[in-house]
């Protein structure tokens, strides 16, 4: 799971506090704790310790590195977004959509949830495919 590039599969996706703390860090890179909770201000009020215990979890699932700077550490992502978007996508249509990627698909066009816009992108995103 602490891969850097390419996609494993992963035993469970992250918690949605989890998935908030690496949405910071893919988004800033290599932070201290401070950096995190700066960055989750003012939508997101958070304790020192709370990002840190979080931050530790994700290191010790494989999620995050760090290294020692000064009398801290800095962490950042072990694991790309993008390798992570693809792992959660097979987990979820492995566990919720029988292994069937297209019920996922098909679910999702018939959540109306998309506008005109997304399905033409998703059209374009088929055609690319396609060549």
């Amino acid at each position: 799971m602490a891969k850097k590039s390419g996609s494993r599969a992963i035993e469970k996706p992250l918690t949605a506090t989890e998935l908030e703390m690496m949405n910071v860090l893919w988004r800033i890179g290599a932070a201290s704790v401070h950096q995190v909770i700066e960055a989750l201000l003012p939508h997101r009020q958070l304790a020192y310790t709370s990002v840190s215990t979080m931050v530790r979890i994700l290191e010790q699932k494989g999620y995050v590195r760090s290294r020692k700077e000064g009398r801290g550490h800095l962490y950042e992502p072990a694991i790309e977004k993008e390798a992570y978007q693809v792992a959660s996508l097979q987990h979820l249509v492995s566990n919720v959509f029988d292994g069937t990627p297209t019920l996922l698909v098909q679910r999702l066009v018939d959540s109306e949830q998309l506008d005109a816009e997304a399905l033409d992108q998703i059209r374009r995103a088929l055609k690319k495919k396609d060549r």
